[in-house]
């Protein structure tokens, strides 16, 4: 059965990884069970796959691409998180006040521009955390560089973008949903006085932002995950991707996952909004503390 992990920092990569795999199991399921012609359901939920992997696989299996999660997470984030505000200011021309247009604009242009830079490492992590051991006990891949260079090789250089445009859909519509929804939500427990501008603020705003996230983003990323995943030919284009599953699988295959999903944005969104508060702050009193020594 094949398995992968789709989807900043490092102690969220981390953390993420084990519900990422378990996610991504139930994810392409549906499409390993069709290829192989069985019936037999081999993952039931999330938990149930984290237990079958550790049983079957050992417990290391559920940090499997560990390392190109890692390299996917720093140069992706890089671009659309720490470009956003530049991105703001540029749509404003310099204004602070930002209308939710604007900062969808943002949002958007970020994404895309995170995915265009980081598409190949996104390719490799997701292909090295399919990977099984072949029937002679070896694996496709032998590390994240040897699965740079073997796609390639096998595929060509633009082997390395496949699936560039879905993630561009993907990630302008996640880094929208996060971004513009926080904002939002903090706005509006700050306007109302229910919390002050601090941490149980920023933790339920982030919250937020992760469900809200996932119920947006959930059926771009299961066609995203298989198209990319997909072999040569497989699949004519991720349109086709989509329309396949939707007619052998039914409408609630794009929400397969939900969960982990769900425990992977909520998490990570808790972390990178609560994260850059505090730094944000910190930042603020260091370059006041410079401008203002006496």
């Amino acid at each position: 059965m094949h398995r992968l992990a789709v989807k900043s920092g490092v102690p969220r990569t981390a953390y993420t990884t084990l519900t990422s795999v378990g996610r991504s199991s139930i994810l392409i399921q549906g499409e390993s069970i069709a290829a192989s012609g069985s019936s037999v359901v081999k993952y039931h939920g999330v938990f149930g796959t984290i237990t079958t992997m550790v049983r079957t696989e050992g417990a290391r299996s559920l940090y499997n691409g560990l390392v190109a999660g890692l390299q996917r997470q720093m140069s992706f984030a890089s671009v659309r998180i720490g470009l956003y505000d530049s991105m703001k200011q540029f749509y404003t021309k310099g204004s602070e006040k930002a209308s939710i247009v604007t900062r969808l604009l943002a949002g958007c242009t970020t994404g895309a521009m995170a995915v265009a830079f980081a598409q190949p490492t996104d390719v490799v992590k997701v292909r090295f955390q399919a990977q099984v051991r072949q029937s002679d006990g070896l694996k496709r891949y032998n590390g994240t560089m040897d699965a740079y260079r073997t796609i390639a090789r096998d595929e060509g250089v633009r082997g390395l973008w496949k699936g560039c445009m879905p993630n561009i859909t993907r990630n302008a519509i996640v880094n929208c949903a996060e971004l513009v929804t926080y904002d939002i939500i903090k706005e509006l427990i700050l306007q109302y006085d229910l919390m002050t501008d601090n941490l149980p603020c920023h933790f339920t705003a982030a919250f937020g932002a992760g469900f809200c996230t996932t119920i947006v983003a959930s059926p771009v990323d299961v066609v995203k995950t298989r198209f990319m995943n997909s072999s040569a030919g497989q699949y004519n284009s991720a349109l086709n991707c989509a329309l396949t599953m939707l007619t052998k699988e039914g409408p609630t295959a794009f929400y397969k996952g939900f969960v982990p999903s769900f425990l992977r944005l909520g998490s990570w969104n808790i972390v990178m909004f609560v994260s850059y508060e505090q730094i944000k702050r910190c930042m603020t009193k260091m370059q006041y503390s410079w401008e203002s020594p006496f």
